[in-house]
């Protein structure tokens, strides 16, 4: 054999050593679902059951890593030894479609969410106590984002060292029997239920350990009963969670009931506890009582539809409430002669409230927060559009959030939008997106065309991820072909063309909302955004569709709506602001008309609700006009901010409908263009910072992306300006250095005189000059720490 052929072998040999090492790997990171049983009691529910499972396993020592995999319909809360590892896994049913979907038979298979958690840290050396407590919803509901699978269940699978630990008929399940699983739904339009809790009832053994510790005697306990291995229906097939756990920020004191405020007794009257600000919480307390006193919990929110009952037994004891509720005020109604030893509350969120804005203006410094705050209680399994009433994935509300969850969230959120993507999609029906899902294909025309430009294309924009894009992308293609071209250049009016569609634009002012203009400039705004996703996947036939039926609708737009404003309808009666702010925003509008549309349309007319008010906004910015820009929106959330004890936003302006509602965006406005910060390259390789300070002399941000985090800090004065600056790795900046009505004397980066009379002085390593036009001059600038100084001259 020849050296050659030798060394040939030799490659191909190491080649496949890879290959197996690889796929090792991957083995290594996939559950080991074999043997494991789905299981529960005999009955497969019924709804509304708390089933307490339990597992004793003896290991010999504890591996560097173990992890456990839980899968269940529909919540879950682990213990080990006794201490708490997870509060709240599982997600609500319906990653994707398993089959079939058959509506005639009101038949929609799903597969299932699981959860990885890392047990190590909780393991010991001999005997050790797994146990969960399982919440099965057993229900759906009309707004609802959980697919009910009809059976209550649990599937585990853990590898300790050479054990295999699996859920089967050797763990021990009960219902646990303190909760009331009779009482009614708390709303027709949440999935969840209110919680009655006694507590005479609770699982203690004659030591009085809780039921989840390990000293508790479970011999008496019943078997859990097998009901069948991955992949059997109604659970399918499970998929991991994509969403990281909620974080959980631990018990902690309300505003006004410190440590030092407790024990006392009650008097009989509703205790009002306050909240630092609207939160998802679960509502704690430790009392002393008699058996059968009996305390109520909710909140102030007057749309609150989640409450807990407690029925406490003799003595001391403790109580959380499992099932989430929010407002300002958590108000406890305890009987007279009860001794209170502490009130408190859990806040778990959707990753961490990373974004910051802060700016010299109470207003808007205050603004911001309250919109960061409403994003956050408007996010756990699904983006909804209010906490309270619904909890609904509404996708125009989305589409809302996308433009400022990329200034607030990490990559909890990031991941939540790449859900509801996926969601949405894989249960279209005969081309239709449904703007109501995954359990209604119920199109709103407008909404569904805003989540394509506004949801599914900024999602990739900002982080990258194709495969998603790739997913998603034929329901785009296939909606937006849904739409026949007529004669004069523009598609047909979309309505009615589903037994569940809802010609519904907005809120707002009644009667106002020109219907035929919005949809028209929502259709030529998704087609131009799908044109980049069809760029991006390569589908040039496609890129020319897109391309074709956008030169034929923006003159028609035109000739069909355009006087002094686009209108379709009356002018005498009203001039829509939404209709003239989505043609701006689209880029259907001639930029011709911009001055026009700002001064005779979106300065005197304020028409829209808070979901399009943010369009309004944002197109008067495109126009350059950012100072009327922010006095609208000073206008139209005034009444809000100075309402001291709101800490989110309303439904409706001033007020109405739910107090913390998803679509409130004025953040994009105050993060996009007044900071100016936006990726102009995929996944925030590129960025650009192009201020629009207005009356600003400070502004301070912090913008969590998928490359890092960016830190800026802004400071101007007549004659200075100051950035200071983090670019994280993997990226660029595109500095813009605000001159207009002034003349940049000097520049100095990091101390060094770079620019000065009006050309390049010395050359940095990681800078360079990009160009100047009337409104910046730009530097281009590599990652890593920057301080800008700029001199202006005096005038």
């Amino acid at each position: 054999m020849n050296k050659k052929y030798k060394n040939q072998l030799r490659y191909v040999f190491l080649f496949a050593m890879l290959l197996n090492l690889v796929a090792l790997q991957g083995f290594a990171q996939t559950p080991n679902w074999d043997n494991a049983q789905w299981i529960w009691q005999q009955e497969d529910g019924p709804s509304n059951t708390w089933m307490s499972f339990r597992k004793t396993i003896t290991i010999d020592e504890v591996p560097e890593t173990v992890e456990a995999n839980i899968t269940v319909d529909s919540k879950f809360w682990l213990w080990i030894n006794g201490e708490m590892v997870l509060f709240e896994g599982g997600l609500s049913r319906g990653p994707s479609q398993a089959g079939e979907w058959n509506r005639k038979e009101n038949i929609t298979p799903s597969n299932s969410w699981y959860d990885t958690v890392n047990i190590q840290p909780y393991l010991k050396k001999g005997e050790n106590t797994i146990a969960i407590l399982v919440w099965y919803w057993g229900r759906e509901t009309h707004k609802g984002t959980h697919i009910d699978s009809g059976k209550g269940g649990l599937l585990f699978s853990s590898e300790i060292g050479n054990q295999h630990i699996v859920s089967d008929k050797s763990w021990k399940a009960i219902p646990h029997p303190g909760y009331d699983n009779t009482i009614e739904p708390a709303s027709k339009a949440i999935v969840q239920y209110s919680v009655l809790f006694d507590a005479q009832k609770a699982m203690q053994d004659w030591t009085k350990s809780s039921w989840y510790s390990e000293n508790y005697n479970d011999a008496n306990w019943p078997v859990a009963i097998e009901k069948g291995k991955l992949g059997i229906a109604p659970w399918y097939n499970v998929e991991p969670n994509i969403v990281p756990h909620l974080i959980n920020h631990g018990l902690q004191n309300y505003k006004n009931y410190d440590d030092s405020k407790f024990p006392f007794v009650s008097d009989g009257t509703t205790i009002k506890a306050i909240l630092p600000f609207n939160k998802q919480i679960t509502p704690y307390l430790e009392i002393e009582a008699k058996a059968g006193d009996t305390i109520f919990i909710t909140t102030d929110n007057r749309l609150n539809r989640i409450n807990a009952t407690y029925i406490a037994k003799e003595g001391k004891q403790s109580f959380e409430s499992f099932s989430w509720m929010n407002g300002h005020e958590i108000l406890y109604t305890i009987p007279k002669g009860v001794k209170v030893n502490a009130l408190k509350y859990r806040w778990m969120s959707v990753g961490e409230m990373v974004g910051k804005f802060e700016v010299d203006d109470p207003f808007y410094q205050r603004l911001w927060w309250m919109g960061n705050n409403t994003l956050f209680v408007c996010a756990r399994d699904n983006f909804m559009d209010c906490p309270d009433r619904e909890r609904a994935l509404w996708i125009g509300d989305v589409a809302d959030q996308v433009g400022y969850l990329f200034y607030s969230m990490d990559n909890a959120g990031r991941q939540l939008l790449k859900k509801a993507i996926l969601q949405t999609t894989a249960f279209s029906e005969n081309g239709v997106m449904g703007a109501l899902g995954p359990l209604r294909v119920r199109e709103l025309v407008a909404q569904t065309l805003q989540f394509i430009a506004q949801g599914i294309w900024p999602y990739y924009l900002n982080t990258g991820d194709k495969e998603t894009l790739k997913k998603a992308y034929p329901y785009v293609y296939d909606y937006l072909a849904l739409f026949p071209m007529q004669e004069n250049g523009l598609p047909e009016y979309r309505i009615r063309k589903s037994p569940d569609s809802w010609d519904w634009v907005d809120w707002g002012v009644k009667n106002t909302a020109d219907k035929q203009p919005i949809q028209m400039a929502f259709y030529y705004f998704a087609l131009k955004e799908a044109k980049k996703m069809a760029e991006v996947l390569g589908k040039p036939e496609h890129v020319k569709w897109y391309s074709n039926r956008m030169e034929t609708m923006k003159p028609a737009f035109d000739k069909a709506y355009w006087k002094d404003g686009f209108y379709s309808s009356n002018t005498e009666k009203f001039k829509d602001d939404r209709a003239n702010a989505i043609a701006i925003v689209s880029g259907i509008a001639n930029p011709a008309y911009y001055n026009q549309i700002v001064d005779n349309v979106l300065i005197p007319n304020r028409f829209s609700s808070p979901h399009f008010e943010w369009l309004a906004e944002e197109a008067m910015c495109i126009t350059g006009k950012h100072k009327a820009s922010l006095e609208r929106m000073k206008v139209q959330y005034q009444s809000q901010v100075d309402k001291k004890e709101m800490t989110t936003l309303y439904e409706m302006f001033p007020k109405g409908g739910s107090y913390n509602h998803a679509w409130n965006a004025p953040n994009t406005i105050l993060s996009k263009y007044i900071a100016g910060v936006r990726p102009t390259k995929v996944a925030w390789s590129e960025f650009e910072i192009m201020p629009e300070l207005v009356h600003f002399k400070n502004i301070k941000k912090t913008i969590p992306t998928v490359k890092g985090n960016i830190d800026l800090k802004i400071s101007t004065s007549n004659l200075e300006y100051q950035l200071e600056l983090n670019v994280p790795e993997n990226t660029t900046a595109i500095l813009g250095i605000p001159k207009t009505g002034k003349i940049i004397e000097k520049v100095f980066i990091n101390g060094r005189s770079i620019w000065k009379k009006g050309k390049m002085k010395k050359k940095i390593n990681g800078v360079e000059y990009k160009n100047e036009d009337a409104k910046y001059l730009k530097f281009k600038t590599s990652s890593g720490k920057w301080e800008i100084k700029v001199a202006y001259k005096k005038q």
